[in-house]
């Protein structure tokens, strides 16, 4: 199985001066004006489309991530990358690093049409996935019928429709969404879910989804950059025993996954994403699985540990 075919490049690292992954700021330009960081992104483009990388994740809150990507897209004439976007949070930064907020989430029919026509005339028909982002159990998605008609719509026009999860109960939600129809046709048929070595608590219900001809996609797979700034030792032996950077190990693995169709990273920089790539060449053995099998926190302490960390 070609890896590389199966990477795509999150855009949520570079599309605003602010984010919380680790091991971030050291990637970024001095200055984190507009322009600085559309070079860094295009940077981060080049780099990964060179190496084979044909997939790119955007989402209407990653600042003016559409945007770069409409940028780069039309200055390279580049027609063969596949590209997802999501709509749900919107970014409320204003470009600034100390912002109080940086996102607002809001899962609605009127916030929906909005982001979609705000994508549509960014990225037009380039756009071939399109997902609730963040989708929690919670959400007052699952009784908006006025809601998954519209989303329904958008699939039945062509646009694949997903979306992606965060929270301890991942499962759950996937589960539940994966239910959900419209006019008598699934609503639903992609999903992008928090997986790595410290909280791989989807995994069933993603295999599930895979078996059903769901798309699956795995991101935070570097669990916001601690599996490559502060490796559990598990995967820093590893790392030395196949003279690879630690990030590559925790991607290695996202990859052994037999129902993950598409695995996400998300670099700040050409470096860290040469790293990344050495992840889609490493094929670990069953026993290296097994032990690094043995990282999984509790999803409870995942999560919480997450909402810890701080946008910088």
């Amino acid at each position: 199985m070609n890896n590389t075919a199966r990477t795509a490049v999150g855009l949520a690292a570079l599309g605003r001066p602010a984010y919380l992954n680790l091991g971030r700021v050291g990637e970024l330009p001095a200055e984190r004006d507009v322009a600085a960081m559309r070079a860094a992104t295009h940077d981060v483009l080049d780099e990964a489309y060179a190496a084979g990388v044909r997939r790119v994740d955007v989402a209407r809150s990653y600042g003016r991530a559409e945007e770069f990507l409409a940028q780069w897209l039309d200055a390279r004439g580049t027609t063969d990358v596949t590209v997802s976007s999501k709509w749900g949070y919107a970014y409320v930064g204003d470009w600034r690093l100390d912002a109080a907020v940086h996102e607002v989430k809001e899962h609605s029919l009127s916030r929906f049409r909005q982001q979609w026509r705000e994508s549509q005339e960014l990225l037009g028909e380039v756009i071939s996935l399109y997902q609730v982002h963040s989708l929690t159990a919670d959400s007052p998605l699952f009784s908006d019928e006025p809601l998954l008609a519209g989303l329904a719509e958008l699939a039945g026009n062509g646009v694949r429709v997903g979306f992606s999860t965060s929270g301890p109960a991942q499962a759950d939600t996937i589960r539940r969404a994966l239910e959900l129809s419209s006019a008598g046709q699934p609503v639903f048929t992609a999903v992008q879910a928090t997986w790595n070595l410290l909280e791989p608590s989807a995994a069933p219900a993603l295999a599930e989804a895979h078996a059903a001809g769901t798309l699956v996609q795995l991101k935070e797979t570097l669990a916001n950059g601690r599996l490559a700034v502060d490796p559990p030792r598990p995967i820093a032996e590893l790392a030395g025993l196949w003279a690879v950077p630690a990030d590559a190990v925790a991607l290695a693995a996202a990859f052994a996954q037999p129902w993950a169709d598409v695995v996400l990273t998300g670099p700040a920089s050409r470096a860290q994403l040469a790293a990344n790539l050495n992840g889609a060449e490493l094929s670990l053995t069953a026993e290296e699985l097994g032990t690094l099998s043995g990282l999984a926190e509790s999803p409870a302490d995942y999560w919480a540990h997450r909402s810890s960390l701080t946008w910088r």
